[in-house]
């Protein structure tokens, strides 16, 4: 059925990380959280990163605020769909929504809204990615959808 990947640069972040969580979990997709910052901890997240394909990860859900280094610096490791949630810090999060969205040419990052959100449409729009291979998240997407 698909598998993501949330990371998130802290733990002070963990309750948006969650809620994409939760969210995917409605849709009946696996996910695992780990706490890697693109600053504090580089040769961490390369790796994380760079091993979700091997791992059986199949989409990425990278949260940051501040300078919102994460989305970015996981998509440069891994060709892998990148989901870039912008969290909420200084300027009410606009500043970590214009970092994860002005990617350099060949490194794209998808970014959703800002915040809690954010972390719920992160969550759709995987499962929308994973809808392309897997029929049971398809058939979870149609339902969601009916439900709005």
């Amino acid at each position: 059925m698909g598998r993501v990947l949330i990371m998130i640069g802290s733990k002070s972040d963990m309750e948006f990380a969650e809620t994409c969580q939760r969210q995917l979990a409605e849709l009946g997709i696996d996910s695992s959280i780990e706490v890697s910052s693109a600053h504090r901890h580089p040769e961490r997240t390369a790796n994380l990163a760079s091993e979700a394909g091997s791992k059986g990860y199949e989409v990425i859900i990278a949260m940051a605020g501040l300078s919102a280094a994460l989305p970015g610096a996981v998509a440069a490791h891994s060709n892998l769909p990148v989901i870039g949630v912008p969290l909420p810090a200084a300027v009410g999060g606009l500043d970590s929504l214009l970092s994860v969205t002005q990617m350099p040419p060949g490194i794209p990052v998808a970014a959703v809204a800002i915040g809690s959100p954010g972390a719920k449409n992160a969550a759709v729009l995987a499962a929308r990615i994973l809808a392309l291979k897997h029929d049971k998240v398809r058939e979870a997407v149609e339902r969601h959808r009916k439900s709005l």
